[in-house]
């Protein structure tokens, strides 16, 4: 039901039940009123609850409660607005809309605003409203953003689909779709580039919220024309400078803690050591791994770390509730407990040590002690959505031969795995040539990396070099799972398993697979875009850490190795990457030859 027709059929029936003309469908007593509205905790209060909605708040509700009632005793416990995830993307947990809800909610998030950048990277708007249809189902509050930097790198690669101002104008008329995703080609908006502005001036039109990514920390005049251009908020921040100039400038800080962003803890002292005022500051995960959702939570995870940092926890909670809502201009309905709102609300015993014992969603007890106690909604998905690994013919060891003409001696320019980070070095090593070709080197940590092009099956497999994964046995690892355009990648020593690792992506609809010497050692299937899978997130966990396993058995000591590999392909970030049309120099912005002559 829209949120405008609830008010026509419901509007009254809220004020007869306050009145205590009709009863309550829910009665929550004697719990611990967290205001997060005034910042005040009221003990002993009441909540009355009617279709779906909070009608009354105060010391005694008992003049609601009919014989039909559902009656809760929060037996003093604290009652919490339900949590809201101001910025994320769903596909980072390897799940579906459905599957995260499922290893969410029982944590107490009952809002996500979600950015669904990587399916509309492989199947465009249609992946996008494939998304915005689950989330409609859900029991909690999904909100949808469209993507705006769909390809991320035009002229660099062969995208699986595009997106721009007429995808975006056309979105922005669905139900569901809350505003544009971040605009990560801030470059783009303080230059005048004509699509991204077109984009904004879209969403801007449509009355919804312009997403921004800055992720610079050049804070003068490039910023100050990014914020002319319009985004709203920004997750890029890292140093409490970068905290203070958003607040500043007007634009809602989003700091992020997530598997592996965590860039809370230096931007919060603008708030705990400097004293801004906490209104413009939001609390996000950007990218939460299933593991991380199954042992650790979500967003109670996020305020459990922001109150270690100091920050009290009413201001934490605020961040992750009333702030959010009001950003997104959906404060009468969610992010407070009060009249008219939906009645979102957790139990919670201590404010610090933030467990979530029971939540509500929409007014119905949803999750007891980490456990649901409702069914989800069983989503049947189309042909097209679990079929996007298209390869021209299977893959053959010869398809990543590496040819040089015959001599002594070549220079190859080899991508650098930099620990933990990012960004790589672009090494220039000298290598022999064998037999006419360029072979991987397991002693010297030189490994063949590939791009199978996997979108169009025009046969296409880019070969180059990589170091840094430190393998040291015969071995090949593959995932469609790379940002932004997600074609495969395979990295390996050996070019037998490369073409097994790839051949085997393919067979079960994508995902990443371990292979040594002709064994597969670990595998997670992902077959909803090469992205994501429908199966239970500790499922999708356990696969998942099969492959971490699988990376430390062939020798790579890494931390997160599999996301240093997903972004090899992200022809945006310095200094080298992979395309599917060749080695690019992203310093330069231009092409080079994998292979050097020596002069």
């Amino acid at each position: 039901m829209g949120m405008d027709s609830f008010w026509l059929q419901n509007a009254r029936e809220l004020v007869d039940c306050a009145m205590g003309r009709v009863p309550a469908d829910l009665v929550i007593r004697k719990g611990k009123w967290v205001c997060v509205q005034t910042g005040e905790i009221i003990p002993d209060t009441d909540i009355a609850v009617k279709s779906g909605r909070i009608a009354y708040v105060g010391e005694d509700a008992s003049h609601t409660i009919g014989k039909e009632t559902q009656v809760v005793d929060a037996l003093g416990r604290f009652m919490v607005p339900g949590l809201l995830d101001g910025h994320m993307h769903v596909e980072s947990g390897m799940v579906t809309v459905t599957e995260f809800v499922r290893a969410a909610l029982p944590h107490g998030t009952t809002g996500i605003f979600a950015d669904p950048h990587e399916i509309a990277n492989v199947f465009g708007l249609r992946g996008v409203r494939l998304m915005v249809d689950e989330a409609a189902q859900q029991p909690i509050h999904v909100f949808v953003q469209m993507p705006s930097c769909v390809p991320s790198a035009p002229g660099f690669e062969t995208p699986g689909a595009v997106l721009g101002p007429k995808e975006v104008t056309e979105a922005m008329t669905w139900p569901g779709i809350i505003g544009l995703g971040e605009m990560m080609n801030f470059p783009g908006v303080f230059n005048g580039d004509d699509k991204v502005h077109a984009e904004m001036s879209a969403t801007r039109c449509a009355g919804k919220v312009i997403g921004g990514h800055y992720a610079s920390p050049d804070l003068g005049l490039p910023f100050h024309g990014y914020l002319a251009g319009g985004p709203q908020d920004d997750h890029e921040g890292t140093r409490e400078e970068d905290a203070i100039a958003r607040a500043r400038q007007g634009m809602k800080v989003m700091m992020r803690y997530g598997s592996a962003w965590h860039d809370v803890a230096a931007q919060v002292t603008a708030v705990t050591q400097k004293g801004l005022n906490p209104r413009m500051f939001i609390l996000c995960t950007d990218d939460s791994h299933s593991a991380t959702l199954i042992s650790e939570g979500h967003m109670d995870r996020v305020i459990r770390h922001a109150v270690e940092q100091g920050l009290d926890p009413i201001i934490a909670l605020q961040m992750a509730t009333i702030n959010t809502a009001e950003h997104f201009g959906v404060s009468r309905e969610m992010g407070i407990i009060a009249p008219g709102r939906y009645a979102d609300v957790l139990l919670v015993k201590d404010l610090r040590h933030f467990t979530v014992e029971t939540v509500f969603a929409k007014g119905i007890e949803v999750a007891r002690e980490g456990k649901l106690l409702i069914e989800l909604p069983k989503i049947e998905y189309a042909d097209w959505a679990c079929q996007s690994v298209h390869l021209k013919r299977p893959i053959v060891a010869e398809d990543f031969r590496l040819p040089a003409n015959n001599g002594a001696e070549v220079i190859a320019n080899v991508i650098g795995v930099i620990e933990n980070q990012a960004p790589t070095r672009h090494l220039k090593i000298k290598m022999p040539v064998v037999d006419g070709e360029i072979k991987p080197e397991i002693k010297r940590d030189i490994d063949k990396i590939a791009l199978v092009e996997r979108h169009h099956a025009s046969g296409k497999v880019q070969v180059g070099l990589v170091s840094g994964f430190g393998f040291s046995r015969p071995c090949a690892i593959a995932t469609t799972v790379a940002h932004d355009s997600h074609q495969m990648i395979v990295v390996g020593t050996d070019e037998e398993d490369m073409a097994l690792a790839a051949n085997t992506l393919a067979e079960c609809g994508g995902g990443q697979v371990v292979v040594s010497q002709g064994k597969v050692l670990g595998k997670v299937e992902l077959p909803i875009g090469g992205l994501m899978s429908n199966e239970r997130a500790e499922v999708v966990a356990r696969k998942a850490a099969s492959v971490l396993e699988g990376f430390k058995l062939c020798g790579c000591e890494l931390n997160n190795p599999n996301m240093q590999l997903s972004l090899l392909g992200l022809v945006v970030i310095p200094e080298l990457r992979i395309s599917d049309l060749g080695l690019v120099d992203v310093t330069k912005f231009d092409f080079i030859p994998v292979i050097e002559p020596i002069r």
